[in-house]
């Protein structure tokens, strides 16, 4: 029997999740599906700066598993951008950060009901 999968702990949903070229080529297979637990493992280590360790706490999965997710992720954008294909981002085994939770310290957590990304408004 297959182990059962552990839910990635996720701060947050990405606003937009297609990305791509605007002119498509005649022919283009379907778009790259990214995970959202693997968009998270971008968005905290390469805006956020942590390292992967840092991260798969955060996520609550082991270290390899993180860097996993992180491996697969970064394969996949380099595809997109060297062969100009298109970036989906949907589905995974995910959990979104819940406000009776503790924080888990993350910016965005810190700044629900405000619109993101804050900087906006400046």
């Amino acid at each position: 029997m297959a182990r059962p999968r552990k839910w990635r702990h996720v701060c947050c949903l990405p606003q937009n999740t297609l990305f791509g070229p605007l002119r498509l080529a005649r022919g283009e297979d379907g778009p790259i599906v990214m995970t959202v637990e693997e968009y998270e493992t971008i968005r905290l280590i390469d805006l956020e700066g942590l390292n992967q360790e840092s991260c798969a706490e955060r996520m609550g999965v082991a270290r390899s598993t993180a860097q996993a997710m992180y491996r697969s992720a970064r394969r996949k954008l380099a595809d997109c951008l060297v062969n100009s294909r298109r970036l989906l981002i949907e589905g995974g085994d995910y959990k979104l950060c819940d406000a009776r939770e503790t924080p888990c310290g993350c910016p965005r957590c810190l700044r629900r009901g405000l619109p993101f990304p804050p900087e906006a408004e400046a």
